[in-house]
C-alpha cells in the first residue's frame, strides 16, 4: 500500500534551519499532511516561518532542545514520522566546542531515539553526512556515532512498529554556513578564498535533499542508511563559476578537513545494495527486514564512492545555474 502522506502527523526536529525551511514548504504545497509540528530552539526563526506560510492549520511550532528528552516526548506524542534534523555542523566550532557538539548531535540523538520509542512512532529518520565515514574531526565523529544510534535504536524497537533509519549526503548548495554565500560575499571583494586546490566535495540543492529524504521515508524498512547519487565538484572550480572575474588565494587546509569526502566506504559496500538513484547500506543484524534484493544490485569488491572518484562531475556552467 502506498505511503498516505495525508495521514501523516510529522515532527521535523532542526526544522528552522535551512533543510527545515525548504521541507517544510514542499510539505505544505505538495504533500499536505494532517500536521507539521516545526522543533526548534531559536523562537524568532519559528515566528518569521509561521508568518512565512501564512499560519498554515497544518503547522504547530514547539519550542525544544533535542538536549531535553522530556520535551521531545511531549512534541511526539501522537506523531507518525520524525524527521530528525537538528544539529551542531559547523566543523571549526564543533572542534573548539566538543562538549556542545556531543550533547546536541550524539546525547541529542539518543534522546530522539528514547523519544521515539516512548510515542511508538513508526518511521524516525535522521539526516547525517558525508563528514560521517572514517571521520577526522568531531563533527564528523559524533556524526557517525548518531547513525550507529539510528541503526541500533532498531534493537531496541524489538517487537514495536518502530523503525529507525538514515540519509547520508555530501555538501548542499547555498545551506546556512556553506562556501556558496562565502564566496558570494568575498566577490565584493575582489578575491575568493580556497583551502587547497585538489580539494572535491559532494553536492546537493536543498530540494535534491528535501526530495530523497522522501524517497526514503516511503521505502525505509528499518536500520537502513541511505546515499544518493549525486556529483562532485572541486572547491577551486566552484569558485571561478561563481565569480570568474576574481582573484583566488590558497590559505591551506583548516584543521578537521579532508582534500576528499566519501559517502560509502570499502568496508560499507559489502553490505550496500546499489540502486538507479541510490546506494542502500542495509544492517547485518537479525532483526533486519530482508530489501528487494532482486531491484538492487551489489557492488564489486573494493568499491569506494569518494568525491575525487566519482563518475558524475558538476560543470561550471551547471553550477550557475544553481547559484542563479
Amino acid at each position: 500500500m502506498p505511503f498516505q502522506w495525508k495521514d501523516q502527523v510529522v515532527l521535523l526536529t532542526g526544522g528552522t534551519g535551512s533543510f527545515g525551511q525548504t521541507f517544510t514548504e514542499v510539505m505544505l504545497r505538495e504533500f499536505k499532511p494532517k500536521a507539521l509540528r516545526i522543533y526548534s530552539r531559536d523562537e524568532l526563526k519559528q515566528w518569521e516561518m509561521e508568518k512565512k506560510f501564512k499560519h498554515d492549520e497544518s503547522l504547530r511550532f514547539f519550542l525544544g532542545d533535542v538536549r531535553d528528552e522530556d520535551r521531545l516526548r511531549r512534541a511526539m506524542a501522537g506523531a507518525t514520522l520524525v524527521v530528525h534534523a537538528a544539529a551542531l555542523k559547523q566543523v571549526p566550532l564543533c572542534e573548539y566546542n566538543p562538549f556542545e557538539a556531543i550533547k546536541t548531535n550524539v546525547l541529542g540523538a539518543q534522546n530522539v531515539i528514547n523519544a521515539a520509542l516512548d510515542a511508538a512512532v513508526p518511521r524516525v529518520l535522521a539526516l547525517s553526512t558525508d563528514k560521517a565515514v572514517n571521520p577526522v574531526n568531531l563533527y564528523g565523529a559524533t556524526k557517525l556515532c548518531a547513525e550507529k544510534l539510528f541503526v541500533q535504536g532498531n534493537f531496541y524497537a524489538g517487537k514495536r512498529d518502530v523503525r529507525f533509519g538514515c540519509v547520508r549526503y555530501g555538501n548542499v548548495v547555498g545551506s546556512r554556513g556553506s562556501v556558496l554565500p562565502l564566496f558570494k560575499e568575498q566577490r565584493k571583494t575582489g578575491r575568493l578564498t580556497v583551502t587547497d586546490e585538489n580539494m572535491t566535495r559532494f553536492w546537493i540543492t536543498l530540494e535534491q535533499g528535501v526530495a530523497f529524504v522522501l524517497r526514503c521515508i516511503e521505502r525505509m524498512k528499518g536500520g537502513e542508511i541511505f546515499v544518493p547519487k549525486i556529483p562532485s565538484m572541486k572547491i577551486v572550480d566552484m569558485a571561478r563559476a561563481v565569480a570568474p572575474e576574481c582573484s583566488i588565494q590558497f590559505t591551506g587546509i583548516r584543521p578537521g578537513e579532508k582534500i576528499h569526502e566519501v559517502l560509502l566506504s570499502e568496508d560499507e559496500a559489502r553490505s550496500a545494495l546499489e540502486f538507479d538513484d541510490m546506494f542502500v547500506i542495509h544492517p547485518s543484524h537479525l532483526w533486519a527486514q530482508p530489501w528487494e534484493g532482486k531491484e538492487g544490485r551489489p557492488l564489486p569488491a573494493g568499491f569506494r564512492y569518494g568525491s575525487d572518484s566519482n563518475p558524475q562531475w558538476l560543470s561550471a556552467e551547471q553550477m550557475k545555474r544553481l547559484v542563479e
